[in-house]
C-alpha cells in the first residue's frame, strides 16, 4: 500500500470515530441538564443507534454494493450528517432533538460499514494490514475526549451543545474529503439484490451448532448491561461530581486499544471459553465498582470501572467476533459478521438501551438526582447471570488464530 493511500484511510478512520464521539458519549448529560430530557428519553435517544445498526445491511447492500462508489456515498452521509448536527444542537427540546438524531444515526451507522469497504479495497492482506488502520479510528474517539474533558472544559462548564457543533464541522470536513479518496466501485453492479444476502440469513446455519448458539445467545444479553454504560455513564460521573469525565472515559478506550494487542496471547494461552467468561466478568466487576464508588474516597473503583472497558470489549466482542470467523469459514465470513452484529448492535442494544431508560426513570428522585447504586447493581447482576449461564452451558474450543 502506497504511504499517501495509508495516510488517507487512516485520515479517513480518525475523522470516523471523531466525529461519532464528540457528541455521542455526552449525550445523556446533555439530553438531562439541557433539555430536561427523563431516563426513558435518554434511553430512546440512544436506541437510535441499534436502529441504525438494523437499517445498515439494507443500505449498504441495497444501495452502496450496486450503485454508488463506496466514497463518494461515504462523502454524501457525512455532508448530510453535518446538517443534521447542527441541528440537533439548536433544538430546545426532546421531541424536537428525537427526529434529528433519529436520521442521523440511520444515515451514520451505514459509514461504518463503508469506511472499511474503502479500507479493504486498497489492502492485499487485510488480515494484516487492516489493523493499523482503524487505530486511528479508537485514536481520533480518545483525543475527542480528552479535548472536550481537559482541553476546551465544555462539560465541566455547561456547554455541551458545542460538541454537536463540534461534531457538525468535522462530519462537513469528512464529507469533502471522502470524494479524495481512492475509488471503490459497487462490488455488485448490476446483480439483483438478495434480501438473503443482506440480512446475512446464509449464517442462520451456524446456530445449528449448539455451542455457537450458546455464544450467539450471551453475545445479544450482554449487549443489554452494556446499553446501560453507553447512555448513562456519563451522567452519572458527572452527577457524582467526577471532574473532566467525557476526558476520563478515554482511559476506556485507550486500555481498550493496548488489550487488543495482548488478546492473541491470552486466548492462545487460556482458550477462548476463559477468555469469553473474563471478558463477562469484567461487566459484572465494573458495574459493581460503579454502584460502590465515588467522587471523594472511592474515586479510584470508578477510574477502575471505565479502565476495564478494555477487556470488557476485547475479551468478548473481539474474541468473538475471531469466533464467529472462525465457525463460519470463507464462504460465509461476510454473512456471519453481519449478522452477530445485527443481532448485537441492533437487536440486543436496542432492548438494552430500552431496558436501561425505563430502570433510571424507576430510581429518580423527586429532586432529579438518582439512585445509582440501585441502578449499577441491575447490569451487574444481568452480566452476572449471563456469566453463569454461558460458564454451564458453553463447552471449550480451540480455534486456530491468524498470523
Amino acid at each position: 500500500m502506497q504511504t499517501k493511500v495509508k495516510i488517507q484511510l487512516s485520515v479517513m478512520m480518525f475523522l470516523e470515530f471523531f466525529v461519532w464521539g464528540a457528541w455521542f458519549v455526552t449525550m445523556g448529560t446533555y439530553l438531562g441538564t439541557n433539555l430536561n430530557s427523563t431516563g426513558g428519553e435518554v434511553g430512546t435517544a440512544y436506541m437510535t443507534q441499534a436502529w441504525g445498526a438494523i437499517v445498515a445491511p439494507f443500505v449498504i447492500g441495497l444501495i452502496a454494493d450496486r450503485y454508488f462508489a463506496a466514497q463518494k456515498l461515504l462523502g454524501v452521509l457525512h455532508l448530510s450528517g453535518a446538517v443534521l448536527l447542527y441541528v440537533m444542537s439548536m433544538s430546545t427540546e426532546f421531541s424536537v432533538f428525537y427526529p434529528y438524531v433519529l436520521g442521523y444515526m440511520l444515515i451514520y451507522m451505514p459509514t461504518l460499514a463503508l469506511v472499511n469497504a474503502v479500507a479493504f479495497n486498497q489492502m492485499k492482506d487485510p488480515s494484516k494490514q487492516f489493523a493499523s488502520i482503524r487505530f486511528w479510528g479508537t485514536i481520533g474517539w480518545i483525543l475527542q475526549g480528552l479535548l472536550i474533558g481537559y482541553v476546551l472544559l465544555w462539560e465541566s462548564q455547561g456547554q455541551l451543545q458545542q460538541t454537536f457543533l463540534l461534531a457538525s464541522a468535522v462530519s462537513a470536513f469528512l464529507g469533502v474529503f471522502s470524494f479524495t479518496l481512492p475509488n471503490t466501485p459497487p462490488p455488485a453492479k448490476g446483480q439483483k439484490a438478495n434480501f438473503r444476502d443482506i440480512v446475512g440469513a446464509d449464517a442462520l446455519a451456524l446456530l445449528k451448532d449448539k455451542n455457537y448458539l450458546i455464544f450467539f445467545l450471551s453475545s445479544v444479553l450482554i449487549c443489554i448491561p452494556l446499553a446501560f454504560y453507553y447512555s448513562f455513564a456519563n451522567p452519572f460521573l458527572n452527577e457524582v461530581g467526577m471532574a473532566n469525565a467525557a476526558g476520563n472515559m478515554s482511559f476506556g478506550q485507550i486500555s481498550e486499544a493496548l488489550l487488543l494487542l495482548l488478546l492473541p496471547i491470552f486466548l492462545k494461552r487460556f482458550g477462548l471459553k476463559i477468555t469469553l467468561l473474563v471478558g463477562m466478568l469484567a461487566w459484572v466487576i465494573r458495574y459493581a465498582l460503579f454502584a460502590f464508588g465515588n467522587a471523594g474516597e472511592s474515586i479510584w473503583m470508578l477510574f477502575l470501572g471505565i479502565v476495564l472497558h478494555g477487556i470488557c470489549y476485547d475479551f468478548f466482542f473481539v474474541s468473538g467476533q475471531i469466533f464467529t470467523d472462525y465457525k463460519a469459514g470463507k464462504k460465509i465470513r461476510s454473512a456471519a459478521q453481519g449478522l452477530i452484529t445485527l443481532a448485537t448492535y441492533g437487536v440486543g442494544m436496542l432492548i438494552g438501551f430500552k431496558i436501561a431508560g425505563s430502570i433510571v426513570d424507576n430510581y429518580t428522585l423527586e429532586t432529579g438526582l438518582h439512585q445509582w447504586k440501585n441502578i449499577w447493581l441491575i447490569p451487574s447482576a444481568i452480566s452476572a447471570v449471563v456469566f453463569i449461564f454461558f460458564l454451564l452451558s458453553f463447552k471449550n474450543e480451540k480455534i486456530q488464530l491468524n498470523n
